[in-house]
This record gives C-alpha cells, sequence and structure tokens, in this order.
C-alpha cells in the first residue's frame, strides 16, 4: 500500500442506485486528479465490538498528502457531482483519518 498520510472511510447507505451510479461515473476521475488511490468498499462490513456498527457500505480511500485530500473534498466539480450521492444515499459520515508516521 502507498505511504498515506491520509485515509478516507465513508460509509454509505445507498437508496437510489440508478442516481448513484451517476456518481460513481465521476468519483474516480475527481479522486485520481487530487492524486486519491481507492483502497477498497465492502457491502458487508462485520460489526465486532461497541454500539454504533456500519450499515451499509464502507469505502476507504487515501491521499499521500492531506492538503490533497482536502482539494478533492472541496473541489467544485466534486461538490458538484456529490450531490448525486446526496440524492442517492444516505450519507452516515466521510471521515478524514490521518494515519500514524514512523
Amino acid at each position: 500500500m502507498k505511504n498515506f498520510e491520509i485515509i478516507a472511510i465513508a460509509n454509505i447507505e445507498i437508496t437510489d442506485v440508478d442516481t448513484y451510479r451517476k456518481y460513481e461515473k465521476g468519483f474516480f476521475s475527481i479522486l485520481k486528479k487530487h492524486n486519491g488511490s481507492f483502497i477498497t468498499f465492502d457491502d458487508s462490513p462485520e460489526h465486532k465490538e461497541g454500539d454504533t456498527p456500519l450499515n451499509g457500505r464502507v469505502i476507504l480511500f487515501g491521499f499521500e498528502v492531506e492538503e490533497d485530500a482536502n482539494n478533492w473534498f472541496n473541489d467544485p466539480e466534486y461538490q458538484e457531482l456529490s450531490e448525486f450521492r446526496r440524492a442517492g444515499t444516505d450519507t452516515h459520515s466521510i471521515t478524514f483519518t490521518k494515519m500514524l508516521k514512523g
């Protein structure tokens, strides 16, 4: 795996597949534009412990530089595209986590 500074974790439940697919079609080119890398997704995460299990799809992607992660999220092109995600999913969270260095 690359030397990521930021791992983005998204947790969504798809409510309208056709609308969400419009988001997926544009997602990867904008992610790449900001030097982001897709890691994986899982539609059936296995909850092991705690009060708040993740529901729906969990998506992981990373950025080697925090500035790239913020530029991706704040990109007007991404924000316009994300309207399809907002319309086609229940977005529970999009979280940036910093990787330990050392």
